[in-house]
């Protein structure tokens, strides 16, 4: 054990020296080291990057000359590195050297043979790397060295679309003068074209353009100039609604969806009425006229019809709220319920609501947006996640807040407990339909990810409904719903990766999503909640822990919350499959005894199948099949 430990002590100081751009510490490290040694030490990772991987990250050119001609390191050996406070997994030391600007370390790595084509986890190259952030030298040298421009990465993004999108100028030229394909479509169907009107530089659209751009559409329906309009880059906007070849119509949609944008995204309501008069003129002013097909009026938009004169036009900016139900019709209209724009001011428009203190108009709002998203997207979709996170953070702060005085100046009122019994049951549900399409797909297509994002927002949501069964004084109608919709949440038996149980998240504390969670993990009335509604106490993960495992590991663990189990039937010496129990689990500060009297938890039954287990005593057709399992635990 003891060398063992000291070679991991060496291991992180040779990773800290590359790290460190000192030479001197690392010669000192690998002196006197045999080569499998030495080997061993650079190819191991730390925080998932080697050695030569960090030292091209951060261009330490003596390490990393080190490290290939003296240590022999493989110059192709995969990290992981983060950049902008984005990790990337499976890096290539070319890779991070070209993404961070290194041109003297990429020379030297392409001279002792790394590939230029060599490609992360995303399929992303060195030479894509280099486009994101503009290094025109390193990009004319990879070129140079056979770097392929054309590789797209797993979304379809090719060096093209990826040095317009970030405004690149000089390399979108380069790629341009080299042919590279201006039409080339990504996954989403979006071209160079779109990706530079959603970035915003009109130079780059106007050489674009030079070299045979089209105006195609994505699987969006947009084209590059309602994605301008949708980013508010005004500019463009005018440049290609300037084209010849746009249709009148198309010129219309887009100078109400940018005036929408100058509504939401940049508050300029002058310029976004402006903006709808120009479109209005054109639609009834011009032969033939292009009257609006409007839309039946929406409870959650106030029930705002969209205008149809320039006078209904002035009479908005008497009247800013009108204003910003208007952006959301227009919106909604143009670019349809499936784009992630439509939900997302929605939510937007639904916050900004809320931080003026009019929770009733945000909860409507929000409901909303997250039923288009669970009409129009997939089950698990993230966005659909984020509405339910979203959701839990405003209930937690109501439920924090409500029966004070003031909060920041304003009065805070009480919750609708039906508001979040309404939300919490179309998270279950985005659960089940989730659960069922997970278990249709095929192994190599499951992201356990988002099964288990899921099951964690459903669960801050049935956290904030558990408290106010178990410590709240509710009423017994409101008690039974919120258990009612618990038990179908349980019912579910959504088991996550690791092998983890909904009671298993609730008594762990790991199981919080994001920097602020709305709730905090393990939860005490969570668990009580779910023991109520038949939740097993001694369901295991894959590595044999119970929920009472860990319990015990939370450091400390909350006596209350061990004392639930217990008493909703969770086995005391129960064993994972390393052989610990809770108490050899617990941390050393706490005792057994302090949390529970062992005596009255562990019955004739438990010592029996522990001397059954400690002795190895052959049970298998001795005792009835029923009591496998039992035996097993312990």
């Amino acid at each position: 054990m003891d060398c063992r430990l000291e070679f991991l002590r060496l291991e992180f100081a040779v990773f800290n020296a590359a790290k460190e751009n000192d030479l001197t510490k690392l010669k000192k490290c690998l002196l006197g080291r045999s080569q499998p040694e030495v080997s061993m030490l650079l190819t191991v990772k730390t925080g998932g990057a080697t050695p030569l991987v960090i030292a091209c990250r951060y261009g330490h050119y003596d390490i990393v000359e080190y490290l290939i001609t003296k240590c022999g390191c493989n110059v192709e050996r995969v990290g992981s590195v983060t950049f902008d406070g984005e990790t990337i997994e499976d890096a290539p030391p070319l890779w991070c050297a070209s993404a961070a600007g290194h041109l003297n370390i990429v020379k030297l790595l392409v001279k002792h043979g790394a590939n230029v084509n060599s490609t992360t986890k995303t399929n992303s190259t060195p030479l894509r790397a280099a486009c994101f952030d503009g290094h025109f030298e390193i990009v004319k040298y990879l070129i140079k060295k056979g770097a392929d421009f054309e590789i797209a990465n797993r979304h379809g993004h090719t060096c093209l679309m990826i040095a317009c999108y970030k405004g690149n100028y000089k390399i979108a030229q380069y790629l341009l003068s080299l042919k590279a394909d201006v039409n080339r479509r990504s996954v989403k169907g979006n071209t160079a074209l779109h990706d530079c009107a959603e970035s915003g530089s009109l130079e780059i659209l106007q050489l674009l353009l030079q070299h045979g751009a089209t105006m195609d559409v994505d699987s969006y329906g947009m084209t590059p100039l309602i994605a301008a309009s949708v980013t508010g880059h005004l500019p463009i906007v005018e440049h290609i609604i300037g084209l010849p070849e746009i249709k009148r119509e198309d010129r219309i949609a887009a100078l109400e969806l940018l005036g929408a944008t100058f509504v939401d995204k940049k508050r300029d309501m002058i310029h976004a009425i402006s903006l709808w008069k120009r479109a209005m003129e054109d639609r009834y002013n011009n032969e033939p006229e292009l009257p609006k097909i409007v839309n039946e009026p929406i409870a959650a938009y106030d029930y705002a019809r969209e205008v149809t004169s320039i006078q209904a036009l002035d009479d908005l900016l008497m009247d800013p709220d009108a204003m910003r139900m208007q952006a959301l019709v227009i919106r909604e209209r143009i670019l349809g319920p499936a784009h992630p724009d439509t939900s997302y001011y929605i939510r937007f428009r639904g916050a900004h609501y809320a931080d003026a203190g009019r929770f009733d108009r945000c909860i409507e709002l929000w409901t909303y947006a997250v039923t288009m998203q669970q009409n129009i997207l997939e089950p698990l979709s993230p966005m659909t996640q984020s509405s339910f996170l979203s959701f839990a953070e405003l209930f937690s702060f109501m439920l924090g807040e409500a029966g004070r005085a003031m909060t920041r100046g304003r009065v805070v009122p009480p919750i609708e407990t039906n508001d979040m019994l309404m939300i919490f049951n179309k998270s279950v549900k985005e659960l089940e339909l989730g659960q069922k399409m997970f278990q249709s797909l095929p192994e190599s297509e499951k992201d356990s990810n988002l099964l288990s994002r899921a099951l964690v927002s459903s669960l801050h949501l049935a956290c904030l409904l558990a408290r106010l069964v178990v410590e709240e004084d509710c009423c017994e109608v409101i008690k039974k719903r919120i258990l009612t919709a618990l038990y179908k949440l349980n019912n579910l038996k959504v088991v996550i990766r690791s092998g983890r149980t909904a009671l298993h998240l609730a008594c762990y504390r790991g199981a919080s999503l994001g920097r602020y969670p709305p709730c905090q993990f393990p939860s005490t009335h969570l668990t009580k909640a779910l023991l109520m509604v038949g939740a097993d106490p001694n369901a295991r993960d894959e590595d044999g822990n119970t929920p009472l495992h860990l319990a015990a590991i939370s450091n400390p663990c909350r006596p209350e919350l061990a004392k639930i189990l217990i008493e909703y039937g969770a086995h005391l010496d129960t064993r994972n499959k390393h052989g610990e129990s809770f108490e050899n689990l617990l941390g050393e500060e706490q005792r057994l005894h302090e949390i529970v009297d062992p005596l009255k938890h562990i019955n004739l039954a438990c010592l029996a199948a522990r001397k059954i287990k400690k002795h190895n005593i052959e049970y298998v057709n001795r005792v009835p099949k029923s009591l496998y399992s039992f035996i097993d635990y312990h």
